[in-house]
């Protein structure tokens, strides 16, 4: 029976079997220390790495961007420059689609939509297109046989966002959504503020410019990085009511949507944009213990937040994240979708509009 495997032991095995110098495990002579029963155990451990993920130890994920605007361009120079040691160095970029004609940006290549779609070396497609287009994008690579990570919202309706989900699903894809509002240091410091606290009420209130919703999507879809917050941070959510003004003279819009939790305390999300609004989130949570209205101090964050999300599609595509969190993600994605589809259907009603 081999020897209980050490910490150091362990972090040579992940190395050694799934590092980004990735290398047969060929015998002790490797371990970086001399032979007996830990570095037995180590390799007991690199097998049992290898068992957990077969088949993409080696693997490499061909992938295209589809839309280079702000954060095409960002997914383009992430793709190009990968984190050292991280998962996204098992991701090529092979390429990008656009309507308009760059020829190439850097060293990135622009070919078609259709072959792109086609190629069997693009394994995976990262959509930022304008919202509108989203649902459509994801279907093709989907039926195409291509994993998929795509901005926020990922369609415009619940029920298309749960045909897609299923889509992907019964063709054993990865469907990934990024939500980079959950990995900024300002949201990971409030979640950290809010914890085990016991809420009486609140508001979450944001502030922008004017969005085209004939691209973007109604406010409650465009803005649903403010609904995840808000599920994310007090679990599931109950509307009340929700209500919209427009002044469409003047190009301004308010969304205002009252919700329960779970335990029956108040939260308000407000939703308003208009031309020179400045882009801002105010908060006031009001918990037994006292009342938040300022986001606490954030460090300047190490990685980009497309970076983070991009190395965590990355890890999903080699098999590194537990079926625990896929089932907490996609429920919360679901649900925050499902959510904006009431809060839509609620501020279309005839008597819920003012003009």
């Amino acid at each position: 029976m081999a020897a209980a495997i050490s910490g150091r032991a362990h972090a040579w095995a992940v190395r050694a079997c799934s590092g980004s110098n990735v290398r047969r495990c060929r015998g002790r002579q490797e371990a970086p220390w001399g032979g007996g029963g830990e570095a037995a155990a180590a390799l007991d451990d690199c097998s049992r790495i290898r068992l957990a993920f077969p088949c993409q130890i080696n693997k490499m994920f061909g992938t295209v961007v589809v839309g280079v605007g702000i954060a095409g361009l960002a997914r383009i120079r992430d793709l190009m420059n990968p984190m050292p040691s991280s998962p996204s160095e098992h991701l090529k970029l092979l390429g990008f689609v656009s309507r308009r004609s760059f020829g190439n940006i850097d060293e990135a290549e622009q070919i078609s939509l259709e072959d792109a779609l086609r190629s069997k070396e693009i394994h995976a497609a990262f959509i930022s297109t304008e919202n509108r287009s989203h649902e459509e994008t994801i279907r093709m690579f989907l039926e195409a046989g291509k994993h998929v990570l795509v901005e926020y919202p990922m369609a415009l309706s619940a029920e298309a966002a749960h045909e897609l989900w299923e889509t992907a699903e019964q063709k054993g894809k990865v469907l990934h959504v990024e939500h980079i509002e959950l990995l900024t240091e300002e949201y990971k410091q409030l979640k950290k503020e809010v914890a085990g606290k016991d809420l009486v009420k609140g508001t979450l209130h944001f502030t922008g410019s004017v969005l085209d919703e004939t691209k973007a999507g109604f406010p409650a879809f465009s803005g649903i990085a403010r609904l995840t917050w808000l599920i994310d941070l007090f679990g599931d959510l109950t509307i009340t009511s929700a209500s919209r003004e427009e002044q469409k003279d003047k190009n301004y819009s308010r969304m205002t949507v009252h919700f329960q939790t779970a335990n029956k305390k108040p939260l308000t999300w407000i939703e308003e944009r208009g031309p020179g609004m400045r882009r801002e989130k105010k908060i006031n949570f009001c918990f037994t213990s006292g009342c938040l209205e300022n986001f606490p101090q954030a460090p300047r964050p190490a990685v980009g937040l497309f970076m983070q999300d991009q190395n965590l599609f990355a890890k999903k595509l080699l098999g590194q994240v537990s079926k625990e969190e896929l089932a907490a993600e996609k429920w919360r994605i679901l649900r925050c979708l499902d959510l904006a589809g009431m809060i839509q259907q609620q501020c279309e009603q005839p008597e819920k509009i003012c003009s």
